[in-house]
């Protein structure tokens, strides 16, 4: 018999918990022959997200398990977590909101165990729901990311996806500090299946997703698969360099041709300064995201710190 692992990170989830248990319980029971456990991740929640799961984990204590961690580590945090404690041979990450449609994981179970398919995967068709400007800035990303990256990022993929467990252990085996799971899963590689829908609203609560937090996330994303921020503040360099040592050889012949002629003025001069100077600001700063990553991972902390888990 087969096991299924379902992780599901949470944070501030109280009202989504009680409702996507039973919504998924509907689903699994109806496939035959395979074993189910439940990894609820409780990222530091601050509502009653923990005692929802610990009434699960009363409810059935073989088959729902929750981890609890000292404080918020993020979800990359706990979704990493959540793949350390499954111990199915099938994985699947889901969202509690239940943005991530439970009606897919038999055609994704099927999927797996009936073709030579690793992974299935989620992608959203539709941003229903979003902002013009959210969805906008999320498909510019995308773009950006897969011009600059040698891994490609599928334009509105989902952490939803079922893996079987040799794919999972190399996810495992992955233990940066700074993580960013969707260019994890695509640079693993393994032969991955998409499946499409349109956006889903949550059932209950709001997101913890602020313009600035996804801003931060897409960041951290490009720094950590691609070195073009790096090649381009060489490449800005070298063009200030360049247009500098124009400007100079400019008023070097322009004083010998016409010797009366006046120089630019202080404003000029100033508005040419800035320019240099913010130019090099902006490469340090690319130069500095890069030595912070660097300097988080070799303090070797740990991704994450357990409080309890059952």
């Amino acid at each position: 018999m087969n096991k299924l692992s379902i992780i599901v990170p949470c944070y501030n989830e109280q009202e989504s918990i009680s409702l996507f248990y039973p919504a998924v319980e509907e689903v699994v029971n109806k496939i035959e022959g395979l074993e189910v456990e439940y990894w609820f991740v409780d990222d530091g929640s601050k509502d009653n997200s923990l005692a929802e799961m610990k009434q699960l984990h009363q409810e059935a204590p073989s088959r729902v398990h929750y981890v609890t961690f000292s404080r918020n580590f993020g979800k990359e945090a706990a979704l990493y977590a959540g793949l350390q404690a499954a111990t199915g041979d099938y994985v699947v990450v889901m969202d509690v909101d239940l943005q991530d449609p439970p009606s897919f994981l038999p055609e994704m179970y099927q999927i797996l165990t009936t073709t030579d398919y690793d992974c299935v995967g989620t992608r959203r068709t539709t941003r229903t729901g979003e902002t013009k400007l959210k969805s906008f800035l999320s498909d510019r990303f995308y773009d950006v990311i897969n011009k600059i990256s040698n891994t490609n990022i599928v334009n509105g993929a989902r952490d939803f996806r079922m893996m079987t467990r040799q794919m999972v252990d190399a996810v495992l085996s992955m233990t940066e500090y700074d993580r960013f799971s969707k260019g994890i899963f695509s640079w693993v590689g393994f032969k991955t299946k998409y499946l499409e829908y349109q956006n889903i609203e949550r059932v209950a609560g709001t997101t913890g997703w602020s313009m600035r937090k996804l801003f931060s996330y897409a960041m951290d994303g490009i720094i950590d698969f691609s070195q073009a921020p790096l090649s381009m503040a060489v490449w800005l360099g070298s063009g200030a360099f360049g247009l500098s040592i124009l400007g100079i050889i400019v008023v070097i012949i322009r004083r010998l041709l016409v010797p009366s002629s006046s120089t630019f003025g202080w404003a000029s001069l100033v508005c040419i300064i800035l320019m240099i100077g913010g130019l090099q600001l902006l490469c340090i700063g690319i130069i500095g995201k890069y030595i912070g990553k660097i300097y988080m991972q070799v303090k070797n902390r740990p991704i994450y710190i357990i409080k309890e888990k059952k």
